[in-house]
């Protein structure tokens, strides 16, 4: 595996963190807190959504409503 200086980088910080761990494993635990942090961030774009949605509420046609409420699928 070819690891680059971002990457290396990444592994020693997790290094920091999980001492113990081997450098696969360091690996795939950056990649699930990468993946939660992403998921936090879509939930909270949601809720903005929604929040938006919310006011715009008799502002906008029905059908632009709508299409905005199916925005992330």
């Amino acid at each position: 595996m070819i690891v680059t200086e971002d990457v290396a980088r990444a592994l020693d910080v997790a290094a920091r963190r999980w001492p113990a761990a081997c450098r696969g494993e360091l690996l795939a635990r950056l990649a699930v807190e990468r993946a939660e942090e992403i998921s936090r961030a879509r939930e909270r774009r949601a809720h903005q959504v929604v929040q938006l949605l919310d006011q715009l509420d008799g502002a906008l046609p029905p059908q632009v409503l709508a299409d905005l409420e199916d925005w992330d699928q």
